[in-house]
């Protein structure tokens, strides 16, 4: 468990505290964007800031230089299949995770924009965010292992989070394109 806390612990604690902020944001922005005439102040500000405060820490913590196993693997499930054999814990922190690093992304994009507004849009950019981050684990020599599982499970947990969230976005997006 200290491991876990260990990983998490600092993303916790920043998702804490910049919650208040992130309110503040979002009434500032939304009025800012109400006195421009926006059409959707409120919604939008809320998906902007959203998907900053719900990114931001877990790119902030797979960046972050650790002292652990270095390397890449390219072939898919290979290091999920491993996990297997791991303590149920290690597994669930590490599939846990990765599926919520760009879920913030994938719920909230296709709520602020219209040609974001699938499931698959949302999974091609979380990918390539993915891959990206991925490179920069491995270029920077950060002491973290890349993986394309780690691109699997950020891609998946991405479209899942806008799979879940389809009902409040799909409606509004549908409601733009009926001519009429």
């Amino acid at each position: 468990m200290a491991r876990t806390w260990e990983l998490w612990g600092k993303v916790i604690i920043a998702g804490t505290f910049a919650l208040p902020l992130a309110l503040l944001a979002i009434l500032l922005l939304s009025r800012h964007r109400a006195r421009a005439g926006h059409p959707a102040p409120l919604r939008t500000s809320i998906a902007d800031v959203g998907i900053v405060v719900g990114t931001a820490p877990w790119i902030w913590m797979i960046l972050t230089p650790s002292s652990g196993q270095t390397g890449v693997s390219l072939v898919p499930f290979k290091d999920l299949a491993d996990l297997a054999a791991a303590p149920w814990e290690a597994a669930f922190v590490q599939v846990g995770g990765n599926l919520l690093v760009f879920a913030a992304l994938g719920a909230l994009l296709p709520v602020r924009s219209r040609r974001m507004s699938s499931a698959a849009r949302v999974a091609a950019l979380s990918a390539a965010f993915s891959v990206l981050a991925e490179l920069l684990q491995y270029v920077l020599r950060l002491g973290r292992f890349s993986s394309v599982d780690d691109v699997i499970l950020n891609t998946a947990g991405a479209a899942m989070a806008a799979l879940v969230t389809r009902r409040w976005w799909a409606g509004r997006i549908a409601a733009r394109t009926v001519p009429g």
